[in-house]
């Protein structure tokens, strides 16, 4: 059985694609356990599965959603009524993109 062992660059790279910054303890964490994984999918190639039908879901269920139907909507005051901070009749909540005070 063949043996991956990704070097340190590659992890790093990895973690970069994810947005990660990974200190030296966790690249060789991550290291083993990224090389363990590629090593189980090569065991996982080798499964013949040319008589296995693809699936998406193996329940059988279909259109489990219920009927979409239009209902009465609560109203503002009650919307708001546990909200934690109100402006004008709306939700405040902080900016996605700047600190709030």
């Amino acid at each position: 059985m063949r043996k991956f062992k990704l070097s340190s660059e590659k992890v790093r790279h990895v973690a970069q694609l994810a947005g990660l910054s990974l200190n030296s303890k966790e690249i060789k964490k991550f290291q083993k356990q990224l090389s363990e994984i590629l090593d189980y999918v090569e065991i996982l190639k080798k499964i013949d599965t040319k008589k296995i039908e693809p699936t998406s879901q193996v329940t059988g269920l279909e259109n489990v959603s219920r009927e979409d139907k239009a209902t009465t909507c609560l109203s503002q005051k009650k919307s708001l009524a546990n909200a934690p901070v109100k402006q004008n009749g709306f939700f405040k909540i902080k900016s996605i993109t700047e600190k709030w005070n």
